[in-house]
């Protein structure tokens, strides 16, 4: 299990700020997100970072590289947005990547069911974590965002398959759209 941070330091510099007059009042969902990253347990294959720093949990990026399926050997970026409503709301996702994906389209948005009619406030951010992965090692031609790579993948899988390692691995463009290499950078 991945501790980014202990609660507890945490909870002492709450204490010494609110000693020091500046009273830090944290809303249900960053008590909940904070509990939930205190439980990650994320596979050797993704890693989390906080740009705005471990005080700002609210917004976060998380690197997924995929170590078996197509898209093996790149790295894809997301973003997570978490509004105060966690876990009565899903976060915000997307994907930074610019990926030729049947269900993450050319703007990064991302078709993954918890994200959107099967969110519940059981699920954490490592559920969402685990779908993001399972999406790279089984993306879904029948549930589409990017419908024009959904229907490569079903008539001609060999093309698909072709395609993604090129555009993961050194980039390329398919149908006029450039797919630089997935490095795990912003590349939209």
């Amino acid at each position: 299990m991945i501790k980014l941070f202990s609660v507890k330091e945490k909870q002492k510099k709450d204490a010494a700020a609110a000693a020091n007059g500046k009273a830090v009042k944290q809303s249900a969902g960053e008590l909940r997100l904070q509990k939930d990253i205190s439980e990650l347990d994320l596979p050797k294959s993704v890693s989390i970072r906080f740009p705005e720093g471990s005080s700002k949990i609210m917004n976060f990026e998380v690197t997924l590289k995929p170590d078996e399926g197509l898209y093996k050997g790149g790295a894809f970026l997301f973003t997570f947005a978490v509004p105060n409503g966690y876990p009565h709301d899903a976060p915000k996702v997307k994907c930074l990547t610019k990926v030729y994906h049947p269900n993450i389209d050319l703007e990064g948005n991302i078709c993954l069911n918890i994200l959107r009619e099967d969110w519940k406030p059981v699920l954490t951010i490592t559920a969402i974590v685990y779908g993001l992965n399972f999406l790279f090692l089984a993306p879904n031609p029948d549930d589409p965002l990017n419908k024009e790579a959904a229907a490569m993948m079903q008539q001609s899988p060999a093309q698909f398959e072709r395609l993604v390692a090129q555009s993961v691995s050194r980039g390329c463009s398919i149908g006029g759209e450039y797919f630089p290499p997935a490095r795990g950078d912003r590349s939209r």
